[in-house]
């Protein structure tokens, strides 16, 4: 998905109620060097494109079609929960929340 932005995964757990994902966006033309200084950063509404939003949208609809072949009722909640991983502590440590989330999940 999304070859342009040069994504790759890292670790990840599908969960009985949600899922946790690393997505990993690599340089790509929309944030190089080059394409930064000639980008104008004024905030615009409107439809986003090559952004987290956009990634997870993508994302979203592909899953949709593929689950409602299965369960014609699916749905997905309406948000998502982002997070800038800035540095390697932090990156170790979500893996491990990560690694560890099944080992923890209770169903009430």
């Amino acid at each position: 998905m999304r070859p342009d932005m040069n994504l790759t995964m890292g670790e990840d757990v599908i969960m009985p109620n949600h899922i946790h994902a690393i997505i990993r966006i690599g340089e790509n033309e929309f944030n190089s060097q080059n394409s930064l200084n000639n980008v104008n950063l004024k905030s615009k509404f409107g439809p986003q494109s090559k952004n987290i939003s956009s990634i997870m949208r993508g994302f979203k609809s592909s899953v949709t079609m593929k689950a409602r072949l299965i369960n014609p009722n699916f749905k997905w909640k309406t948000r998502f929960h982002d997070l800038v991983i800035r540095d390697s502590w932090a990156f170790y440590n979500i893996e491990k929340y990560i690694r560890e989330n099944p080992e923890k999940w209770k169903i009430e």
